[in-house]
């Protein structure tokens, strides 16, 4: 889901499935097609690992279908790739999704509670930036309403969002979601072609950024 323009995902995605199996028949994808290299490669992850980042937010349809796709995929990851999620704000209302995600983390709520918050925004249609949906899905998850607004409201989740908003602008996420590999590549579902293939070509990369 683009910053410009919400509505080009699922076409893009749709293209990008016919442009990316001749690269993957050929042996891996290919730079400038399903995925981009940076300019200038990102210092500062976690020393010995790869790390795999993905940018989302809980408001975009594309990221609540790749959720369950994604989520398998990290429980398999090997002990040398370390996999992390970043909330993005491209509008004003998008500010208490990734407060959200933050004081979930905080909470220590992530495991529990991240996956069900799709499903709340895209199938309950509950507009998590109201008070009144928000203690919705609090109490539907058994969590303290106001302990949960307070936690949004925390230093702490706080300075995770400006981190949060800093990372996103060094890597130059413009849409959702987007992964970034190792501090050097990037790609997307709508750029890999799909689900299945955003994987592989995940697996490429990790397979790149380790040489």
């Amino acid at each position: 889901m683009k910053r410009r323009d919400f509505a080009l995902g699922l076409g893009a995605s749709g293209l990008g499935g016919v442009l990316a199996l001749p690269a993957r028949a050929q042996g891996g994808p290919t730079e400038g097609r399903e995925y981009t290299r940076l300019a200038r490669p990102l210092t500062g992850g976690p020393a010995g690992k790869v790390e795999v980042v993905e940018f989302f937010g809980y408001w975009c349809p594309h990221c609540a279908a790749f959720e369950p796709t994604l989520e398998a995929w990290v429980r398999a990851l090997p002990a040398d790739v370390q996999f992390r999620r970043i909330p993005v704000v491209f509008q004003g209302w998008h500010e208490a999704y990734q407060r959200l995600y933050f004081a979930l983390e905080v909470m220590g709520l992530i495991n529990t509670v991240h996956a069900k918050v799709f499903p709340a925004v895209h199938v309950q249609k509950l507009r998590l930036e109201r008070d009144a949906d928000l203690k919705k899905l609090a109490a539907d998850n058994g969590i303290d309403p106001a302990k949960l607004a307070e936690t949004m409201k925390s230093f702490s989740v706080a300075t995770r969002c400006n981190q949060a908003n800093q990372a996103a602008a060094a890597w130059r996420i413009d849409g959702v979601p987007t992964l970034g590999v190792g501090g050097r590549f990037m790609t997307s579902v709508s750029q890999a072609g799909g689900h299945p293939q955003t994987l592989a070509v995940l697996d490429a990369l990790i397979r790149k950024a380790r040489t």
